[in-house]
């Protein structure tokens, strides 16, 4: 059975998206010990502004830096992946940043900061750049150089790394099938999860209505049935979007457009008279390349130092690569620290509903449903709630509050074999095994 105690440990490590599907599995796992400086908020004193740019920015000659932070106040039954999905962010981007929220189960009025501020890779501004150690992607239109793009992106995971260099787009299909590489079929055969050798467009196909494939073979930048694995290391090398974004690039991106793939953790830019530096963790292959990393990285804000006769704070650089919070900031002596960049953060209003976020349909005495487990703990209930809701594809799923527990229940199923088939999921991504079969009269 599922205890108090393993959830409590899957939700630490994130066990979304569990399923080995097309380019697809959970790894997303961050470290324990990074190290981040509280975020304390003011109530707000100014009007809520309604929107902000997310993906697309103004590039002038020169420009390293781009966007701006927000912030935002969840209301009940929000999560932080359906507002880093709303916002053009990934689940690393807006975790890291938030570290004290639980990004599952926030309360409601709590003050999420939005790092929609971003420096610009170190690489040509042609084409499409992947930046691996922050898993975002920049795209400068051809016929547009004053304008930039930018979207979250999942990653390939540990020993299925997304490979660098430079390469162009070979090819591009809409409603692609999915031609399911050997090495995926016999590690789904292992795990007792035989695949079929294709699968066809529809919602059990990862790679989602768009692909486009790379001039590296067996590689693609393509969509995800798996929309909130994004901004993790989730795949088996290929480059992730979410469904909006890849179909909005797919319609701008031609044949042949250039793609440079890189790691690059530790960024700096010179922006209005001030030196910013974006520190990001590097990923587990290039972990021990972390102290020439960041000795390239103090070469480079030497140069800059003396280029503008400025003053470079040295312990706030350290505070900020220990932090590896992806958020561009001050480092000269005397500028602002991260509390205060947060205070002064555009402060936005609540949509109301965010774009995706999955709702469970009610379900009638006549419905199918599955019983996934009884919680003393309505926190956990609701953990769990959310996170089957958040499935790709989705469980849906609700808590209900039964005399003095709450009860998780999936539902409802059109038959047995769809009930049958979301049980088998949740057995082997969240490994409960007691998942009863009721009908919607029984749930009361």
């Amino acid at each position: 059975m599922f205890t108090d105690n393993k959830l409590h440990s899957w939700l630490i490590l994130l066990p979304l998206l569990v399923l080995l599907s097309g380019c697809q599995s959970l790894s997303g796992l961050f470290g324990e010990d990074q190290a981040h400086l509280p975020i304390v908020f003011d109530e707000p004193q100014i009007q809520l502004q309604p929107d902000i740019e997310k993906h697309q920015f103004a590039l002038a000659p020169e420009q390293t830096l781009i966007g701006k932070l927000a912030t935002i106040e969840t209301q009940e039954n929000d999560t932080l992946s359906d507002i880093a999905r709303h916002f053009g962010l990934g689940y690393n981007d807006i975790t890291i940043a938030n570290e004290g929220i639980p990004a599952w189960t926030p309360q409601a009025g709590s003050h999420v900061l939005l790092p929609l501020q971003f420096i610009l890779p170190d690489a040509a501004h042609k084409g499409i750049v992947l930046n691996l150690a922050n898993m975002r992607m920049f795209y400068y239109p051809k016929n547009d150089p004053q304008k930039v793009m930018t979207y979250p992106i999942g990653i390939g995971r540990d020993g299925w790394y997304t490979p660098m260099g430079s390469t162009s787009i070979a090819v591009k299909t809409e409603k692609p099938t999915w031609h399911v590489p050997p090495s995926i079929l016999k590690e789904h055969a292992e795990k007792g999860q035989p695949l079929p050798s294709e699968v066809r467009s529809g919602p059990e196909n990862p790679l989602g209505l768009y692909a486009m494939r790379l001039d590296i073979p067996s590689y693609l930048i393509h969509g995800t049935n798996k929309p909130y694995g994004i901004g993790m290391q989730v795949s088996h090398g290929c480059v992730q979007m979410y469904p909006e974004n890849i179909e909005t690039l797919f319609k701008k991106v031609a044949v042949g457009t250039p793609v440079r793939i890189i790691h690059q953790p530790y960024l700096s830019a010179w922006h209005e008279d001030m030196l910013y530096v974006e520190a990001n963790e590097p990923l587990e292959k290039w972990a021990p390349s972390k102290p020439k990393l960041k000795k390239e990285l103090v070469k480079t804000l030497k140069t800059i130092e003396k280029q503008h006769n400025v003053k470079v704070d040295w312990g706030k650089v350290d505070q900020v690569i220990e932090r590896s919070n992806g958020i561009p900031t001050p480092v000269l002596i005397n500028s602002p620290d991260i509390a205060e960049l947060s205070q002064q953060a555009m402060q936005l209003a609540h949509p109301g509903k965010f774009y995706g976020q999955p709702v469970a349909t009610a379900i009638k005495d006549s419905d199918l449903a599955v019983l996934v487990g009884t919680y003393k703990n309505e926190l956990e209930a609701q953990q769990l709630t959310a996170m089957l809701n958040h499935q790709g594809p989705q469980i849906p799923a609700r808590k209900i509050q039964a005399q003095d527990s709450f009860k998780v229940v999936a539902g409802p199923f059109k038959n047995k074999k769809e009930a049958k088939s979301a049980a088998n999921r949740i057995r082997s991504d969240f490994e409960i095994d007691k998942l009863k079969e009721i009908k919607g009269s029984e749930i009361h």
